[in-house]
């Protein structure tokens, strides 16, 4: 079977423990897109072979059927046809897959997924158990390996310090200390990097543009979990954001230009959840000169940021604004980009900028995941060096927008989604909206190219 070095290290662990039916739990963090999906269906063929004869069950079960259940029993199929199984094995209830006496049973570990009547006696697999409920996994599916001491193996990479993974590395970690045998598996970026260099490549590009403290790279990436919520921004990494270049007041030729904008408001209900925002009074809009840089000809270009002006309204209503909005984006600034919080209330003025300035404005709704990614793509500009705000000029708007910052806060949801926030006691996090946006505009925005006739 063409594996890897460290995936053959498990797939051997794995095997010997089912033949000598010792029963083990194994963890197995592998770095995002390092092959453990690839590892787990090669066991599911080399274990189907093996008992087609005698018979038996082994259980996968994933966070959702739709897709990560389907996609795991898609593979299968592919390695079953590769390995010249196909027209042999046959496709049941639109779950199981049999060859000869022995069938492979995908399961949801969807909290409502009834699956409750299963038993696997050859092997039981958890994938993304950081995604997968402690309940879930307690109640329904450990249980399914009992009557056999079926080996159980947990595959994933880290989120927080709470997750059902983690857990299971931890109780492994323990016992590992009391009898010597290995059952946690840890292979980070570096470790797989080692066997492919274009990997490798990719993985140094993602650590260029995200930074290296950046939750998504230091979880999907180098396996390390995040201890809990708390401030959003270091003060390194708020002393990282201050330039030394000056404020401006209107543009210059030759360069280009992006907005963000934040819209006052207050709550916002989306599919029937009330996303919970800091009370704001406050419109701001940021604007910020927009540059590419090129790390090396072996990277891609990242876009970088230099804030160079603020404007921000107190308890004026958004009808009352469009008209010097419009004028600021148009006019002043000509910006190619701008993203606006189109969020309950701020539809109207979102849509009716679109309408003036076309393509150039995108709006922006704020949901959890929505806000999420915002969060995520906001620290990947700051990590990076990529987002600077023009010197301090002793202006309210530069003093708010870095005491925004400062107290911002942060929560890490289990779903591996991220909450950032001014706690309503302390301010506002309407600056720092703007500034999140404007990230967001950075990110999207691409050159206008001229078309010409032929």
């Amino acid at each position: 079977m063409r594996l890897r070095p460290y995936q053959q290290e498990v797939a051997k662990v794995v095997v010997e423990s089912i033949i000598a039916q010792k029963g083990l739990t194994l963890s197995v963090e592998m770095s995002r897109q390092g092959g453990k999906n690839e590892l787990s269906a090669h066991l599911e063929v080399l274990l189907l072979t093996m008992f087609m004869a005698k018979g038996g069950n082994a259980v996968k079960c994933s966070p959702t059927f739709k897709p990560q259940t389907i996609i795991s029993m898609m593979r299968l199929k592919e390695r079953l046809d590769e390995f010249g199984f196909a027209g042999i094995y046959r496709p049941e209830l639109g779950y199981i897959i049999s060859l000869g006496n022995a069938r492979q049973i995908f399961l949801s570990a969807d909290e409502q997924a009834s699956v409750v009547g299963h038993t696997a006696d050859i092997l039981l697999e958890i994938d993304e158990s950081q995604d997968v409920s402690k309940d879930k996994y307690t109640k329904d599916f450990r249980p399914m390996a009992s009557a056999f001491n079926t080996t159980t193996i947990h595959y994933g990479t880290t989120w927080d310090d709470t997750t059902l993974l983690e857990e299971i590395k931890q109780a492994n970690l323990e016992l590992e200390k009391k009898d010597g045998i290995k059952r946690h598996f840890r292979y980070d970026w570096e470790e797989v990097g080692k066997y492919n260099p274009s990997y490798l490549s990719f993985v140094e590009s993602e650590q260029d543009r995200l930074g290296d403290s950046h939750p998504l790279f230091l979880t999907q990436y180098a396996l390390k979990p995040i201890r809990g919520g708390g401030g959003f921004l270091t003060p390194a990494q708020i002393a990282g954001v201050h330039g030394s270049h000056l404020r401006q007041r209107h543009r210059e030729e030759g360069k280009t230009y992006i907005a963000g904008i934040d819209l006052a408001g207050e709550e916002e209900q989306v599919d029937e959840l009330i996303l919970t925002r800091p009370s704001r009074d406050a419109t701001v809009i940021t604007i910020a000169e927009l540059e590419v840089i090129q790390r090396s000809e072996a990277r891609l270009a990242q876009p970088k940021i230099k804030v160079v002006e603020h404007y921000a309204w107190i308890g004026k209503k958004h009808p009352e604004l469009f008209n010097q909005m419009l004028n600021i984006l148009k006019n002043t600034w000509n910006v190619s980009h701008a993203v606006v919080d189109a969020t309950g209330i701020g539809e109207p003025i979102a849509s009716f900028l679109k309408q003036v300035l076309g393509s150039r404005v995108v709006p922006f709704v704020f949901t959890q995941k929505s806000k999420s990614e915002l969060g995520f793509e906001l620290l990947a500009f700051i990590n990076s060096g990529r987002l600077q705000v023009y010197k301090q000029d002793g202006s309210e708007e530069h003093k708010e927008l870095m005491c925004q910052l400062e107290r911002a806060k942060s929560v890490y949801r289990p779903n591996q989604t991220l909450n950032f926030f001014v706690d309503p006691s302390e301010g506002h996090d309407d600056y720092l909206m703007s500034l999140a946006l404007l990230c967001q505009a950075a990110k999207d925005w691409q050159p206008r190219v001229a078309r010409g006739l032929r």
